[in-house]
């Protein structure tokens, strides 16, 4: 893999001193810059958009109104320019311009310009459903990370009790429920600038510079290089300039919440361009620890990013990005949300023991915000990583080949039982990752009427121990693991001290050919095939070994130790190949109105258990050690429409059957840390997706969507039973028919902004009001069904008003969670099923203001 990037770089130099590719060079190295403005009041106007017409080379507007082009095209050529609320124009440019002037048109509503599909195009002529999210609204709306993110989109679903242990759902499907288990890939692929990083993780990440998100639905495996069986995420970044420009922004709010963000960028010379950016997190904690008086899950982010853009020829494209994140919250700690009564006998209830130990829950109401964990917590979380990426025009089109390493390093420290006795003392997974990745692909026009993607892919993956992960049980340990009434569970230290130390590794290697081809029948007929060959390989090594505790040869005390933590050690390999694809109809028929239809198959790579396996009868089963790999087939029809020029409506149904769900389950074995992987033999999801945009001139803008979603264990007859019917008959249930965890039958967002011209401290601008509601009906938070661990529906309203000047300066108060709803985003039951359950809160009312400046 090493020795590749390096003949990459080589080739990379080599085609940047040739003449394109033996081609007569252009006249000139065309730097085109210019400058949009209202024809009206000269204001310039900021995010317009300037196409080469009959091109995927496009730029937009910066906080001047300026944009630049650089393209090997000799001018005269023509563009064309659009805006929000603006009539679209084109135009011939001979050379650098001075000024475009658009008129307003209020009955006009801008497209919305995407790159999923490796070249510039409109969201809405794409067959694809994809809900798209610009930098500025990221921005705006206080959406710095994935979590915030969710609320504009409700197709999203992210759960995450610690950045480890995170879920990225699109319409339920991804990643397993609840808890992260290193075995298995996740379904939603998450791509920042063409490079894929493959760790959960990296949602807890600030947005350093974000241009643009999108987020696509549906399986995606034909378009990118990692399989992506439900959906993408896709960031763009800002771009280097070869115009200087700057943004600065601060932020204060309540619970002393600071947030600092900068980018710089600017000309190096002729053909060097760089940016630099970045952000900076800090918040006080939203819970108590009144043990200790601190305040706990806190912020303390920091994040860089820097850019390199050259650009040798006018045919190649070279852009170098490292960046680098740092994150040492006092966190994530869970508050004890409720206690269930399990079918253990009375003297395994939480509630006897804790009387037995003469403890109290400091208090029975979760949104008191109040903790008593006797375990510091710690999440420290750093990653980062440097990517080279090179377009080459070649043909009709672009030759695109990005190399990418890059590491996580995460050093977590928590409290697992919840509760201020000393049950689990030390609960500390370190782990260290590294990834490389290589994708060369080929997208454009092949003839008049076909146009196509052609990529191949590969990653290797080296995870482990960092350098060894530990679970240690405490004092009050052997009251919860105390399964009968003999006194020997009384000899004191037995549990004292008594844990595992674990050393694990595993390594991956994927690799895929795969590609897209867009056939236009007629100007109205798109026939859209693709394919894929998937190859996987997993090689795990686990071993733990206990440690601690009371000394002893007894064999009475050795089973009572034995019970909760033994020696356990396993290596094994598996390797899979696959060929997977989709076919798609589309049909426009009209400027307004274009239909689609997708049928695809696609495929999740085998997995392997690697956080410890559950017994039976004192026998490790390592029959478990191996994960099937989950087959998807997936329906789904479309229909995008503009029933006004200033509106846009769509509609999507869908439909995916899952055969070999991977899954995570809990066991009430404390050893399987974090649970284990299992197959659902069969699961479910279908729904409706509406969402629409609608723009009133250049005062009222609108945007809404609501999603459907219908999630079900068609088929999982071994599954384990909830925490209520722990310590029952059976270890073991079918619970077919069940709903799937995480999904929200309804979930849905409306937002928009009225502004309007004025003054603000003799400076012309514009005034504004803005606001966001996001809903979702109630889920489950258990992967299998439990009446306890359902989560309610709730709504949040964030709000700001402010002005943005038109010198480049805004000023606005926001809030967050403005009605001050209280409501979890996660139900977790404690290890061991003794009866009590975590809860993570979503946040209170936050607000604060925040001030940005450009040029």
């Amino acid at each position: 893999m090493k020795s590749g990037l390096a003949s990459l770089l080589v080739l990379l130099i080599l085609l940047s001193q040739s003449n394109s590719f033996g081609q007569n060079a252009p006249v000139i190295n065309a730097t085109v810059t210019g400058k949009v403005v209202d024809s009206r009041t000269g204001k310039h106007l900021i995010g317009a958009t300037v196409l080469i017409k009959g091109t995927t080379n496009g730029s937009a507007t910066n906080q001047n109104g300026q944009f630049t082009l650089i393209t090997g095209q000799k001018p005269p050529f023509t563009v064309v320019v659009s805006y929000v609320g603006y009539q679209t124009q084109e135009l011939i440019l001979n050379e650098d311009t001075g000024e475009i002037q658009l008129t307003q048109a209020d009955n006009q509503l801008a497209d919305v310009t995407i790159t999923s599909r490796r070249r510039q195009e409109s969201s809405q002529e794409v067959p694809i459903p994809i809900s798209v999210v610009r930098g500025a609204l990221v921005e705006d709306a206080g959406a710095f990370n994935v979590n915030r993110l969710k609320e504009l989109v409700p197709s999203v679903q992210l759960y995450s009790s610690n950045p480890r242990n995170t879920t990225l759902n699109i319409r339920g499907l991804g990643s397993t429920f609840g808890l992260t288990n290193d075995g298995i890939d996740p379904g939603v692929g998450f791509y920042v600038d063409g490079v894929y990083y493959a760790r959960p993780a990296v949602t807890a990440l600030d947005f350093v510079d974000v241009e643009q998100i999108e987020v696509l639905r549906g399986p995606q495996g034909t378009l990118f290089g990692k399989n992506t069986t439900a959906g993408a995420f896709n960031i763009t970044t800002r771009a280097a300039s070869f115009v200087p420009g700057a943004t600065f922004e601060l932020s204060y709010g309540n619970y002393n919440f600071v947030q600092a963000k900068a980018s710089l960028t600017g000309p190096l010379g002729k053909k060097l361009a760089a940016r630099a950016s970045f952000t900076g997190t800090q918040r006080n904690g939203l819970l108590t620890n009144i043990r200790t008086n601190q305040s706990v899950n806190t912020l303390n982010n920091l994040g860089f990013r820097g850019q390199l853009l050259y650009t040798p020829s006018d045919n190649v494209k070279l852009t170098l990005i490292g960046d680098y994140t740092d994150q040492q919250p006092n966190g994530y700690a869970q508050v004890v949300a409720g206690v269930v009564t399990t079918k253990r006998p009375a003297y395994r209830q939480f509630n006897n023991i804790i009387a037995d130990l003469g403890y109290k829950l400091p208090s029975t109401n979760p949104f008191d915000r109040i903790i008593d964990h006797d375990t510091p917590s710690k999440a420290d979380n750093q990653m980062g990583g440097v990517s080279l990426n090179a377009d080459i025009k070649l043909g009709g089109g672009t030759l695109t080949a990005t190399s990418a390493w890059r590491y996580w390093i995460w050093g977590p420290l928590n409290d697992r039982d919840y509760i201020g006795l000393p049950v689990f003392s030390i609960s500390a997974a370190n782990s260290k990752h590294d990834q490389w990745s290589q994708e060369i692909r080929y997208a454009g026009a092949l003839s008049s009427r076909l146009n196509g993607v052609l990529g191949i892919f590969a990653l290797y993956q080296d995870l482990q121990s960092d350098p060894v992960q530990t679970e240690e049980a405490g004092a009050a340990q052997w009251r919860f693991a105390q399964s009968s009434t003999s006194p020997l569970w009384r000899t004191p230290g037995l549990f004292d001290g008594f844990g595992i130390r674990t050393t694990n590794r595993l390594r991956s290697t994927s690799a895929a050919v795969f590609g897209q081809l867009d056939w236009a029948i007629n100007d109205r007929l798109h026939v859209l095939p693709g394919i894929r060959y998937n190859y996987d390989k997993k090689i795990a090594n686990y071993k733990r070994e206990t440690y601690g505790g009371l000394q002893t040869t007894d064999p009475a005390l050795l089973a009572l130790k034995n019970a909760v933590y033994t020696n356990q050690a396993f290596d094994t390999d598996v390797d899979e190949t696959n060929i997977s694809g989709q076919a798609t109809v589309q049909y426009k028929a009209s400027q307004r109105i274009n239909a689609f239809g997708t049928y695809s198959l696609s495929y999740k790579p085998v997995g392997i258990n690697i956080a410890g396996l559950p017994t039976s009868g004192g026998r490790v089963l390592l029959e478990l050690a191996r994960v099937k790999p989950e087959f998807v087939t997936h329906y789904e029809l479309g229909l995008k429409t503009r029933p006004t020029p200033n509106s846009v409506l769509n509609v999507v149904l869908h439909n995916s059957d899952i055969k070999d769900y991977q899954t995570q389950v809990q066991t009430p074995e404390p050893g399987v840390n974090r649970g284990y992987l299992a197959n659902a033999e069969r699961v479910r999801v279908w729904g409706v997706e509406v969402d629409g945009n609608l723009r009133l001139g250049n005062t009222l803008s609108v945007y809404g969507s609501v999603a459907y979603t219908n999630g079900k264990y068609v088929s999982f007859k071994n599954a384990p039973v909830p925490l209520e019917e722990t310590g029952g008959e059976a270890a073991f249930k079918d619970i077919s028919g069940g709903d799937l965890p995480g999904i929200s039958k309804w979930a849905g967002s409306l937002g928009g902004e009225v502004s309007g011209n004025g003054k603000f401290l003799a400076q012309d601008g514009r005034f504004f009001f803005a606001l966001d509601n996001y809903y979702r009906s109630g889920f489950s938070s258990s992967p299998s069904p439990s009446q306890f661990l359902n989560i309610d529906g709730y709504a949040l309203v964030n709000a700001r008003v402010g002005f943005r000047a038109s010198n480049g300066t805004s000023v606005f108060i926001w809030s967050r969670n403005l009605l001050n709803q209280n409501y979890f985003e996660q139900l977790l039951p404690a290890p061991g099923n003794a009866g009590q359950y975590g809860g993570v809160l979503g946040d209170p009312r936050t607000y604060g203001v925040t001030l940005r400046y450009s040029f």
